[in-house]
């Protein structure tokens, strides 16, 4: 993609890309079909990580400089327009309409009743299914405050929200979620037992919707979140799993943006719709890049329960740290369902602010990743001779990734040497993680 004068795309990470000056990043939403707002320097923010809408619908995102002098909505428009000026003309063109030539300060004009991606939202919620929420977390109320507040302001019409208190070490999620939180029916559910796959297992349980849909309390969902998890579901009764964009709440330090270039928790996913199934155009034993993610995915009831929920050895809180999401997506698609990808089910997610977080946090993924795998292994033995073909493949991917990716190739030693020493311990942690699971289970059974 050409990058217009004075547009970046998260570019320039001191002391971990290319040693250039970091300058942190206002984020924002800019709705095209609106007048277009004047930006206005705050004395700490020299660019802004715009996310384009046009009528709600996110087109993509990208940073504009921000000087002293700010930008005028006139300024902004161009910037915008040099942008997303071709995926705002193929739905113009898409919706029968006469295509614009330009973006100016006064927004797209565009009548909304006539508009197909609302419409399409607006059938969706006629008969919108209830959807519960699970959200699981441990001993982080205050940021478990800021997700229930975005939480309350949903514009959908039926939904629950079921908070995890998983292996609490205070009473602070407990006194928050009973203390009420406006009209938002928020439910408290303790699960004594370490381990995000077990949170998310009671959490399932004690809901009654007949969509289970998990966010994680770092997050942000967008007003229209669950609206956009309807609209997957609603493409077939096939559709066993809806998972949705993220994108960053914030990008005040060098490392949250050195996760954004490192894929963050997109990795390539775009801004178009997509489905996945065992079939293609992806094969589901190969995970890279993933189907989805833990931080915003929804389930139907009956599907989750047919795979078993997720593998408990696996996931935060356990040796393995990681890998219980792309199970559960991986046996989904194994099981003959499908998978949408809706970049409208939009949330927003707070990244690790600094160095050593973030390499605990590589490390986590290597290790969950070859976990992964040993848990297929044990779900699924019959795999292991296409699991073997597919070898070259995953190879390939990962060269041409870090070929074309210059971020990859430029990546502290110490955060590859971490990530791919835990790749190699995954398999032992799962293994160890079996262990400890199970005398966890029968550590309930004796106080029972």
């Amino acid at each position: 993609m050409t990058v217009p004068a004075g547009i970046s795309h998260l570019d320039g990470v001191t002391g971990a890309v290319g040693g250039k000056e970091f300058s942190p990043a206002l984020v924002m939403d800019v709705e095209l079909a609106r007048q277009l707002p004047a930006l206005s320097w705050d004395g700490q923010h020299n660019r802004v990580l715009v996310t384009a809408l046009l009528h709600t619908e996110p087109l993509g995102v990208c940073v504009v400089p921000l000087g002293r002098q700010g930008l005028t909505p006139d300024t902004l428009s161009a910037l915008l327009w040099a942008e997303f000026g071709g995926p705002v003309r193929e739905r113009f063109a898409a919706a029968g309409l006469a295509v614009p030539d330009s973006l100016t300060r006064d927004g797209l004009e565009a009548d909304p009743r006539a508009w197909p991606f609302l419409r399409r939202r607006q059938a969706v919620l006629a008969t919108a299914p209830f959807i519960s929420v699970v959200l699981c977390t441990r001993d982080r109320p205050q940021q478990l405050e800021t997700c229930l507040h975005y939480l309350a302001r949903q514009d959908y019409p039926q939904f629950e929200v079921v908070v995890v208190d998983n292996a609490p070490t205070t009473g602070g999620v407990r006194a928050l979620v009973n203390g009420g939180y406006g009209r938002t029916p928020f439910r408290y559910v303790l699960e004594p037992r370490a381990g995000l796959s077990w949170a998310r297992n009671t959490g399932a349980a004690a809901t009654s919707g007949e969509i289970i849909a998990y966010l994680d309390d770092d997050e942000e969902p967008d007003r229209y979140w669950l609206a956009g998890l309807a609209c997957g579901f609603a493409r077939g009764d096939d559709i066993g799993c809806v998972s949705g964009m993220v994108l960053p709440a914030r990008l005040d330090t060098a490392t949250q943006e050195l996760f954004e270039q490192l894929g963050g928790h997109r990795h390539g996913r775009g801004f178009s719709s997509a489905i996945f199934s065992r079939d293609g155009p992806q094969n589901p034993l190969c995970p890279l890049p993933p189907f989805g993610v833990g931080a915003n995915m929804a389930f139907r009831r009956e599907v989750l329960a047919r795979i078993g929920g997720f593998d408990v050895a696996l996931g935060v809180g356990t040796p393995t740290f990681a890998g219980e999401d792309t199970l559960a997506l991986t046996m989904l698609l194994l099981a003959g369902y499908r998978i949408a990808y809706e970049p409208a089910a939009l949330v927003r997610h707070h990244h690790r602010g600094d160095l050593d977080s973030l390499a605990d946090q590589l490390r986590g993924y290597g290790v969950g990743l070859t976990a992964y795998y040993t848990a297929l292994m044990r779900h699924r033995p019959r795999l292991l001779f296409e699991l073997l073909q597919l070898a070259p493949t995953a190879v390939g991917y990962l060269r041409r990734t870090n070929s074309a990716d210059t971020t990859a190739r430029n990546l502290p030693t110490g955060l590859r040497r971490r990530h791919r020493r835990g790749m190699l311990t995954g398999p032992a942690a799962y293994l160890r993680s079996m262990r400890r699971q199970a005398r966890a289970v029968a550590s309930v059974g004796r106080q029972a």
